[in-house]
């Protein structure tokens, strides 16, 4: 029995097994779109700055584009992962800080276009021309979708949030979830900030952890971290 829980599952590095946007720019981007990168990865820009200067250097027609996402793989354990987290009553939305085209066109080569996403929206403007929407950002947060919105509208339904990430877009709404199944990057963010937390390397240890979860055997790791995180508050 699903004791509540919602899944908000990130895409690039965790269900597809490489970052989509930066594919389509190592093939098809003109001259510059690294040194935007490296502004971001820096921070003096934010993601979606960042993505709207990268996309407006792509020079690709869109049976291109296609070809090369029909190239890309997913994690072997995402389909079977789906389906379990189906079947226990468990609801999950892709969340994404990359692109809505890319994410439907992948999924649906898969059979799982049926997923709610959340990500940005992915534009042709002409030919061989591509521009970036951002209708899911939040007004304090400088990713082009913003994470932690979509976890506080699960919290305010009365829902408890597993977030399934990888890197640093995950890292501000991994405050916000109830539990972090993590990859990459994000394990170690979890650890530094006492994020309760489980590793995995993809999704058949994703699907292994599922039955722990609902059967609430990591509510004690939980209850740990918010007792530190209280402790620290109290702490003058």
């Amino acid at each position: 029995m699903n004791p509540g829980w919602n899944i908000l599952c990130d895409f690039d590095g965790t269900i597809a097994l490489d970052d989509v946007t930066d594919t389509l720019l190592e093939r098809f981007a003109r001259p510059g779109w690294e040194l935007i990168e490296a502004a971001w990865k820096a921070g003096r820009i934010g993601s979606r700055e960042c993505m709207s200067g990268q996309i407006a250097l792509i020079d690709a027609d869109r049976d291109e584009v296609d070809a090369v996402l029909d190239g890309l793989r997913i994690d072997p354990g995402f389909h079977d992962f789906v389906r379990a987290s189906q079947r226990a009553g468990i609801g999950m939305s892709v969340v994404s800080d990359g692109l809505d085209y890319a994410i439907h066109r992948i999924l649906g080569r898969h059979g799982l276009d049926g997923l709610p996403v959340i990500a940005n929206r992915l534009l042709q403007t002409a030919p061989r021309e591509w521009r970036i929407e951002f209708p899911h950002a939040g007004t304090q947060c400088r990713s082009g979708t913003c994470k932690c919105s979509c976890a506080r509208r699960e919290t305010a339904a009365r829902k408890r949030v597993l977030l399934i990430g990888d890197g640093q877009s995950d890292f501000c709404v991994a405050t916000e979830a109830d539990f972090v199944f993590a990859k990459g990057k994000l394990i170690e963010h979890c650890r530094q900030n006492h994020i309760p937390h489980a590793p995995i390397g993809g999704f058949l240890e994703a699907l292994a952890l599922l039955p722990s979860l609902l059967d609430g055997l990591f509510e004690a790791q939980t209850q740990r971290a918010e007792r530190l995180l209280n402790t620290r508050v109290r702490t003058p």
